[in-house]
């Protein structure tokens, strides 16, 4: 039996809905993105996004990020998606665990929705150019510039050898961007600054060299799924590296694990159920999960649950999170179990970044004086 064959029989087991076309293997021939035309790149929006591979996918990635990612893409915005395992190795990684991470987090993607036929999906890795941009934009990039910023400060204070890569991966994440010259990154507010960055050398190499990359615009998503908070402790954001796993909710908790921690969220002494962000940020923050789980607002959930108790309520909301995230794990470990099928997606839009970068790359050379354009080797050819 063919990988197609035993891809399809696998599939008919899960809802349809999110599933790819497993026919379109040749991904880039039915790709919506015209990113392979550079003549678009000053008019055209381009927008970049990355996510890296290690660490737990959470509630707070999935509204905050994939979502926001899955809704640019059905509304056939150009998207570019990279898998950036190369920035996931600036602090040790164990081999075989990286490997799995990279194939666990394309699955996820593919299960919430994100479609290789509609944006271009990639792991970073597997396009060198990126490197070589990096190492460009590093020699016109200062070291006092990288030591201001903020993210550097907080990830180093706890090492006691700091490694290269965690001081100049805003670098590299700069020559993500450009090499597919994006014209705007969704971020975080915590990552507002490695986007001024990048700016500035955009700006830099456009004033030394002539024009060759627009200028990105940071998107900074300005809603509550964006700002998610921990069930710990509201007053600090959803994140993986928090130690205590009731922090948050993974997109493959077992219900168990959900109705458990939803349980345990922190609230507060009113039992009456209302959304006040600044008074009531616990429960405030479980609003906002169940809104966005059930596509209702705010408003309308709260007159919905009017006359339950926060315990009542947390029943609820823990029955409506399971119900969402069952579909998705489905697919999820369908998508998985198919490691050939997963690995074919990294291919294709490896070659297909691996094309539009090397464009970018290119034209970078010829303006540094690392590369000979048409022009000029007409000229030696003539004079010789």
């Amino acid at each position: 039996m063919t990988m197609l064959m035993r891809t399809a029989a696998l599939l008919q087991t899960i809802k349809p809905t999110k599933i790819l076309n497993i026919s379109a293997i040749n991904i880039s021939t039915n790709h919506s993105l015209n990113c392979k035309s550079q003549s678009c790149t000053r008019n055209s929006p381009r927008i970049f996004s990355g996510i890296q591979p290690t660490g737990i996918i959470h509630l707070g990635n999935y509204l905050g990020a994939i979502s926001q990612w899955k809704k640019r893409q059905d509304e056939n915005e150009n998207v570019i998606l990279e898998i950036a395992d190369l920035h996931s190795i600036t602090l040790p990684q164990n081999p075989e665990t990286l490997r799995q991470s990279i194939l666990q987090m394309l699955a996820t993607l593919l299960a919430c929705g994100i479609s290789p036929e509609k944006v271009l999906l990639f792991q970073q890795s597997m396009v060198s150019t990126h490197a070589e941009l990096s190492w460009i934009l590093g020699c016109v990039c200062t070291m006092p510039r990288l030591a201001h910023l903020p993210t550097f400060k907080e990830k180093s204070a706890s090492l006691k050898d700091v490694p290269l890569g965690l001081y100049i991966y805003p670098i590299l994440q700069a020559a993500d961007i450009l090499s597919y010259k994006a014209t705007h990154v969704p971020v975080g507010e915590d990552q507002s600054q490695h986007i001024q960055l990048t700016q500035e050398l955009a700006k830099m190499f456009n004033k030394r060299y002539g024009y060759c990359f627009p200028i990105p615009h940071a998107i900074v998503t300005d809603n509550v799924y964006a700002r998610l908070k921990s069930l710990r402790d509201p007053a600090k954001k959803m994140s993986k590296s928090d130690p205590d796993p009731k922090s948050r909710i993974s997109l493959l908790d077992k219900p168990e694990e959900v109705i458990i921690k939803i349980k345990k969220a922190v609230t507060d002494f009113t039992s009456e159920i209302s959304y006040d962000p600044e008074h009531r940020p616990g429960v405030s923050n479980l609003l906002s999960i169940h809104s966005f789980m059930s596509s209702k607002s705010i408003d309308v959930i709260c007159k919905e649950v009017q006359g339950l108790n926060t315990v009542s309520y947390k029943k609820l909301l823990a029955d409506v999170i399971v119900a969402h995230l069952q579909p998705i794990q489905k697919e999820y470990y369908a998508f998985l179990s198919d490691e050939e099928y997963l690995h074919n997606i990294l291919k294709h839009g490896a070659e297909e970044a691996l094309a539009i970068s090397t464009k970018t790359l290119d034209e970078v050379k010829e303006k540094l004086g690392l590369k000979y354009s048409a022009t000029i080797k007409t000229r030696v050819a003539s004079n010789n």
